[in-house]
């Protein structure tokens, strides 16, 4: 999937946010009807995923935060891909990397 590309799956509208820095190809899904993003290891609760792989990239991992996920609506539901939930307005207030 493309950034920006949107798909509908058992439906769902799902909107791919390429953010890289994990890796370079990692990818957020945003379903703005659930208020809901599956975050995988890109934002985690108080936390973010790891940058010391061959294609990671801290600048590239905070550049996917600030100008990509600080942008969803607070209210949004977070799913990492490992720990607690948590929201897109908890961690702008409690996560030290957003």
């Amino acid at each position: 999937l493309e950034d920006g590309e949107e798909l509908n799956l058992a439906g769902f509208a799902i909107k791919a946010i390429h953010t890289p820095g994990h890796t370079a190809g990692s990818m957020c899904y945003y379903f703005a009807e659930e208020s809901m993003l599956i975050s995988g290891d890109t934002l985690f609760a108080y936390s973010i995923g790891r940058t010391d792989f061959p294609t990671s990239s801290s600048s590239d991992m905070m550049t996917s935060l600030r100008d990509k996920l600080a942008h969803l609506p607070k209210d949004t539901d977070v799913f990492p891909g490992h720990g607690e939930c948590t929201t897109i307005g908890f961690e702008l207030e409690n996560n030290p990397y957003m």
